[in-house]
């Protein structure tokens, strides 16, 4: 695919293999916006692409180095995403300035980019994440309109078949932080705000048709395939 190099002084050195793809919205009100943040030494955030809504793609950082775009966030018990993720950052103005649909030729330029980044890394479909999946108390994006399924239908990331079960919430909420969310959030914490924020971004991701921050029955269910779906394609 064709990619226009910007690049952005904001990055640095990587101190862990790259095995995870985190997928962000820009949250801004233009793309231009956008770009000239994520290139402002002194904004000090950045991401190693973005992706503009006619499927325009930027690379800002290249892969070998660790960009500045997941902040404070943790998955699976590791807490230095930036050191282990490539970023794409995906133009939409987001919740706060008008979050709408992903036009299917910035879906389609997603995918393209996304596939040859799992491929060159070997990055497993459990590992291409959200930034809400791994900041749930901070962050919204790509949001419950990013066309997950569509991806996972062409070879990146997962979308499971819902399987029926009799998990209670505290079983189901062991199985959520065991897949890799963070149920317990930074230092001062409240628990219950933590458990309905990790819930959350869990239904953005994998039910984003009714958002949830309390388990239910087809949640579970949801949670059930995907950790069947995960195993056989890790």
């Amino acid at each position: 695919m064709s990619i226009v190099e910007l690049p952005s002084p904001n990055y640095n050195h990587r101190n862990a293999p790259i095995d995870i793809l985190l997928l962000h919205y820009t949250g801004m009100q233009s793309a231009q916006a956008a770009l000239d943040r994520l290139c402002d030494p002194a904004a000090k955030v950045s991401a190693h692409y973005v992706v503009d809504e006619d499927g325009t793609t930027y690379q800002l950082v290249h892969e070998e180095f660790r960009a500045w775009h997941a902040g404070a966030a943790y998955w699976a018990g590791t807490k230095d995403i930036n050191a282990h993720a490539v970023g794409i950052e995906i133009v939409n103005p987001g919740h706060e300035f008008g979050y709408r649909a992903f036009p299917m030729r910035q879906m389609e330029a997603v995918l393209t980019l996304a596939k040859e980044i799992v491929d060159r890394h070997g990055i497993a479909p459990a590992r291409v994440l959200g930034h809400s999946d791994v900041a749930p108390l901070r962050k919204e994006d790509p949001g419950e309109l990013f066309d997950w399924h569509y991806l996972a239908e062409n070879g990146v990331g997962l979308w499971p078949q819902p399987k029926p079960c009799a998990w209670s919430d505290a079983e189901f909420l062991l199985k959520l932080g065991a897949y890799g969310y963070d149920l317990e959030g930074p230092p001062g914490t409240e628990a219950a705000k933590a458990r309905h924020a990790a819930v959350m971004a869990f239904s953005r991701h994998f039910r984003p048709r009714r958002l949830a921050s309390l388990p239910d029955p087809e949640l579970k269910a949801v949670l059930n395939g995907l950790i069947d779906l995960a195993s056989t394609q890790a």
